[in-house]
This record gives structure tokens, C-alpha cells and sequence, in this order.
């Protein structure tokens, strides 16, 4: 497994972007796929995006578009960048890994997490 602390949350303007990061310890950063999950209060987590390993990336109907994510094997970080932010992205955001073949969404194919990263997003 792999250990992993988000950065990067914080309070921003409706219509304003964001740039959470993720970083993992370990030598085989490269072999999973990541994904960002969130959650927000009273709601179950969901699914955000994901790039495996080959750098493909899959994303939630909700955020595509506006969010991309992306992986650097060099620093052992994934990114999720967020632009034109609504207060319904309002959520504490989570990186996961994942060594599911493929693009893996469903929360239960990750076994490694962070502890999450608070957006806020004001209207």
C-alpha cells in the first residue's frame, strides 16, 4: 500500500479554481491508478476522476470539463485542477490508489486513502 496526504483545499469564490495535490510515499507510486473521491454532509462519497497508470483519465458527468487531473511518476503526485467551482463541488476531497486494471470509479476498487482536503466553495 501507499500512503498518501492531499493539499491544496480552501475557501474560494464561486467561478474561481483550485489545485489539490496528492502526494504517496513509495517506490511504485507508478503501477496504480489514482483517483480523487468527495464527500460532502449527509451525502455518500462519490467519485470525481481517476488516471491510471498509462495516463488515461476518466471523470464524473458532475466535473467534466471543468476539473482535470493529472499524475507526476517523477514527484509521486497526483492533481486534480479545478476550475469555474460551484458551491455544490463544496466537499472533503480524498485521493485514493488503486491497482484495478483499467479505469477503476467504484470506491471499493481503492485500498490506499488520504485523510481528505475541505473545498468550500462560496456563492
Amino acid at each position: 500500500q501507499v500512503q498518501l496526504v492531499e493539499s491544496g483545499g480552501g475557501l474560494v469564490q464561486a467561478g474561481g479554481s483550485l489545485r489539490l495535490s496528492c502526494a504517496a510515499s513509495g517506490r511504485t507510486f507508478s503501477h496504480y491508478a489514482m483517483g480523487w473521491f468527495r464527500q460532502s454532509p449527509g451525502k455518500e462519497r462519490e467519485f470525481v476522476a481517476v488516471v491510471n497508470n498509462s495516463g488515461w483519465a476518466a471523470y464524473a458527468n458532475s466535473v467534466k470539463g471543468r476539473f482535470t487531473i493529472a499524475r507526476d511518476n517523477g514527484k509521486n503526485t497526483v492533481y486534480l485542477q479545478m476550475n469555474s467551482l460551484k458551491p455544490e463541488d463544496t466537499a472533503v476531497y480524498c485521493c485514493a490508489a488503486s491497482l484495478v486494471w483499467g479505469l477503476p470509479q467504484k470506491s471499493a476498487d481503492f485500498a490506499s486513502w488520504g485523510q481528505g482536503t475541505q473545498v468550500t466553495v462560496s456563492s
